[in-house]
């Protein structure tokens, strides 16, 4: 009898009070919330994938962040994958985005009319030319302007972009001490990814190590750019299934 109370209490916090649980890209999560389709300054695009969950902490983030869009001046920005509402792997694409702390925002602007059909089908707008290896037209002051917001809000822990962008945010910002957060990564050439801090409480979740001191303008980004790296050249076929942990077996698909 006591131990089974004792079970009850240990799960209790993460069924009431939400949880974070496990790695980025091996966990799940308990009590998501679903971020609204839409709000100030932002829009969820491809609602019907119900990969609009996160943790309370994201979900006050990206809300958060639209807000700051609408102050800026700035076109509202597209949510795409946060996480499902039990968290874990998706069937398909991202490996992260299981424990309710990933969230993706597309770089282009939404359409004219953004009524529910045309955000269900929106396509996303590349902003590298990989041949040539430069960034197009389509990335402006906008889209530097919506990712300076983003990085820096305490909570980020990393916002990754594709290399070529890294370094146009190095030259528009010098040497600010959140540029250290902007992390050049592959495949990040239509969309920024952000991944926030492990909550305060959430005992469960265990933490990405902290990224170098420093902007990263220097030799790191020198190392992306002489290599003229940051595509992804191959997708993996088979779904990507990791070890969960304990707490997640039977939660998830």
């Amino acid at each position: 009898m006591r131990r089974g109370l004792f079970i009850v209490m240990l799960w209790l916090p993460m069924a009431a009070w939400g949880q974070a649980v496990g790695e980025y890209a091996a966990g799940c999560q308990y009590n998501a919330s679903a971020l609204p389709d839409r709000g100030p300054g932002y829009y969820v695009i491809r609602h019907q994938q119900a990969r609009y969950y996160g943790q309370p902490e994201m979900i006050n983030y990206l809300q958060e962040l639209g807000k700051k869009v609408v102050s800026a001046g700035l076109p509202p920005m597209l949510v795409a994958d946060i996480a499902k509402r039990q968290g874990g792997p998706f069937a398909y694409g991202h490996r992260s985005h299981q424990t309710g702390l990933d969230a993706d925002i597309w770089l282009r602007s939404p359409p004219p009319v953004p009524d529910s059909e045309r955000l269900a089908t929106i396509s996303a707008v590349d902003m590298v030319d990989h041949r040539g290896y430069y960034l197009t037209a389509a990335f402006t002051d906008n889209q530097r302007q919506l990712i300076a917001l983003a990085a820096q809000d305490e909570r980020v822990s990393r916002v990754f972009v594709h290399p070529l962008i890294k370094q146009a945010m190095c030259r528009t910002y010098g040497n600010a001490d959140w540029l250290g957060r902007i992390r050049p990564w592959f495949g990040h050439s239509s969309h920024f990814h952000v991944r926030l801090h492990c909550p305060e409480g959430h005992r469960d979740c265990v933490p990405q190590a902290p990224v170098p001191k420093g902007s990263g303008c220097g030799s790191e980004l020198a190392g992306w750019l002489r290599d003229r790296a940051g595509e992804i050249t191959v997708t993996a076929t088979a779904p990507w299934r990791p070890r969960l942990p304990r707490a997640c077996i039977g939660r998830v698909e």
